[in-house]
């Protein structure tokens, strides 16, 4: 056998042994994902049974909801499935202001947390006490968020607003952070050979190279926080939630659909609206 031989030999051999490693490992992984997706059926008490009963009865819920709407009387129908049009639009807008404020507010503190959170700009320990505390602001729900703050201050939109700047803060601190990590160091040493302090080094060398992404996940945010919103009323935070949760309790079926679809069209047109904002701000 030549040298050349024996040294394919010797690669093949690699070659088969690695692959059965891969799929040895695939095996493996395959099994821990079907052992947890069983586990988690059973903590959850998925039943294949229960669903096929229950679809049933889902669906009639959602169809109470849909309005009747006739082609000879529509005017009519339309303005009878939206009664509430001219109470329900300003609660709108208050959901609207009240996402708005708790995102500014919320996206301010994670700014000035981001760069001592970001490990490639702050010593550990820094970076370990802010992320902790990063960690616990997004880590409580903003309905529970919200109901301390309306235990503190009472019923209304200030609550809400709180709320949503907690856990906004808590979520953006942490994305800012990332997208700081993925800057070029090299800005940052050019501000600090010409004298500029940590401040700066952070202003001039670190934020315009993360701007472009923390704008994209800032508006991300914003339409995020208008559906947190619309669900803070439920426990007397102010906005559109306090109508809806009293339409489900009430069964008043129409107007449950009636405020979903505000909401869904408030949400979309928001969606676009940021859209446009970041290609003219980030370019296509």
């Amino acid at each position: 056998m030549t040298l050349a031989s024996a040294a394919v030999l010797a690669a093949e051999g690699r070659f088969r042994a690695a692959r059965a490693r891969h799929r040895l490992s695939l095996a493996l992984g395959g099994g821990a994902l079907l052992a947890a997706t069983l586990l988690a059926a059973w903590v959850g008490e998925v039943s294949l049974g229960r669903l096929a009963r229950g679809l049933p009865l889902a669906w009639d819920y959602v169809s109470r909801t849909l309005p009747a709407l006739r082609w000879e009387s529509l005017g009519a129908d339309l303005a009878y499935w939206m009664w509430g049009l001219p109470d329900w639009l300003p609660l709108l807008g208050d959901t609207l202001l009240i996402a708005y404020a708790g995102t500014v507010l919320g996206g301010a503190v994670a700014l000035a947390l981001s760069f001592p959170a970001a490990a490639t700009l702050a010593p550990p320990a820094v970076v370990a006490v802010v992320r902790r505390s990063l960690e616990l602001a997004r880590t409580v729900p903003t309905l529970v968020l919200a109901l301390m703050f309306v235990y503190a201050f009472g019923l209304g939109p200030f609550a809400g607003v709180l709320a949503i700047a907690v856990h906004s803060a808590g979520a953006l601190g942490k994305l800012f952070a990332e997208e700081h990590e993925n800057a070029a160091l090299g800005p940052v040493e050019a501000v600090r050979a010409t004298g500029g302090g940590w401040a700066a080094q952070m202003r001039f060398g670190v934020l315009p190279q993360s701007l472009p992404g923390m704008l994209s996940t800032g508006l991300l945010r914003f339409e995020i926080n208008v559906r947190e919103a619309s669900v803070l009323g439920i426990v007397g935070a102010g906005g559109i939630g306090e109508e809806l949760y009293l339409a489900v309790r009430q069964f008043e079926y129409q107007d449950i659909s009636a405020i979903l679809v505000l909401i869904l069209a408030t949400v979309a047109a928001i969606d676009l609206l940021c859209g446009r904002l970041r290609r003219r701000v980030i370019g296509a």
